[in-house]
C-alpha cells in the first residue's frame, strides 16, 4: 500500500462549449505532466465549460470524452478526474469521473446544482455521495456548489482526501478560498480545489485560485494563474494528526434524510 499521493492541477482556461478543442489542449497539458504524478484532476466541466445549453453537446460527446480520459489514463499511467456535461436516458447530469490506469471508473453527478445559474432546472441532481480507494487512500470527489454545503461533505467515513472540482467566478472567490480551508479544518482531510482561469461565453471571469490544503488547513499549493500545481500527499500525515488530535471521534452523531 502507498502512503503518498502524487496530485497534479490543471488549472487553465476553457473553450466554450467545444469538447474537441478542450479534449485536445487538455491532451497537450497532459503530456507534460511528470511520470511520478498519481493523480491529474481537471476542472468542472472541463470539455464545455459551465453551460446551461447541455442540448448542443453532441450526444455521442459523454461516451467520446469517457472513452478519452480512458485512454489518456492507459498511455499515462496516471490516473485522471474531471465532470463533464452527460447524457443519459434522456436526461442531462454534472457528472463528475474518475478513471485509473487499468480502467476502472468512478462516477458521482452533483448533488448540488447551481440554483443561481439555473442549473437546477437543466441538470438532474445526484444524490448519493461516492468514497473510493486509490493507491491507499480514502478519495471523496464533489463538484463546485457542494463546497457551500458542510453536512454533505461531513467526514463520517473517515476519508483521507476531499476533492472539489469547480468553475467558481471572481465574484464570489473569497468564498471559495475560505470554505476550501474549512473543509479540511473540519474534516481533517487533505482538501483540494481545482478551478479554472479566464472569461466564459457568459463573459463570468474565473481567476484560477487552485489550491491544496493538509488536514490542519495549512496551504500546500496554491494559484492565480494558468498552470499546472503539484504536490503530494502524505497517508502518515493524516493518521498521526487524528491520532494526536481526535477531534473527528467527538463528531455529533445524526442522519441525512432526502
Amino acid at each position: 500500500m502507498s502512503t503518498t499521493l502524487n496530485l497534479a492541477l490543471i488549472q487553465t482556461d476553457l473553450y466554450w462549449e467545444d469538447p474537441v478543442s478542450n479534449r485536445k489542449m487538455f491532451e497537450e497539458k497532459i503530456e507534460g505532466i511528470s511520470d511520478d504524478v498519481d493523480l491529474i484532476i481537471l476542472p468542472e466541466m472541463f470539455t464545455t465549460g459551465f453551460t446551461m445549453k447541455p442540448e448542443k453537446i453532441l450526444l455521442s460527446e459523454s461516451k467520446g470524452t469517457l472513452d478519452w480520459m480512458k485512454k489518456i489514463a492507459q498511455q499515462s499511467n496516471t490516473a485522471l478526474m474531471g465532470s463533464i456535461v452527460f447524457q443519459e436516458n434522456g436526461k442531462f447530469y454534472n457528472r463528475l469521473f474518475f478513471v485509473s490506469p487499468d480502467g476502472k471508473v468512478e462516477a458521482y453527478d452533483k448533488r448540488h446544482t447551481f440554483t443561481l445559474a439555473g442549473e437546477d432546472e437543466v441538470y438532474e441532481a445526484g444524490n448519493e455521495k461516492l468514497i473510493f480507494e486509490y493507491k491507499g487512500f480514502k478519495i471523496c470527489p464533489m463538484i463546485c456548489y457542494d463546497l457551500r454545503f458542510p453536512v454533505w461533505s461531513r467526514n463520517v467515513e473517515d476519508y483521507d482526501v476531499l476533492i472539489y472540482v469547480a468553475n467558481w467566478p471572481s465574484k464570489r472567490i473569497n468564498a471559495w478560498d475560505t470554505l476550501l480551508k474549512a473543509r479540511a479544518i473540519e474534516n481533517m482531510a487533505y482538501c483540494v480545489g481545482v478551478n479554472r482561469t479566464g472569461t466564459d461565453g457568459l463573459d463570468y471571469e474565473y481567476p484560477g485560485h487552485s489550491a491544496i490544503y493538509d488536514v490542519l488547513g495549512e496551504p500546500l499549493a496554491f494559484s492565480q494563474d494558468e498552470e499546472v500545481l503539484y504536490a503530494t500527499l502524505n497517508k502518515e500525515h493524516v493518521t498521526s494528526t487524528r491520532k494526536q488530535l481526535r477531534f473527528l471521534e467527538d463528531r455529533d452523531n445524526f442522519s441525512l434524510i432526502g
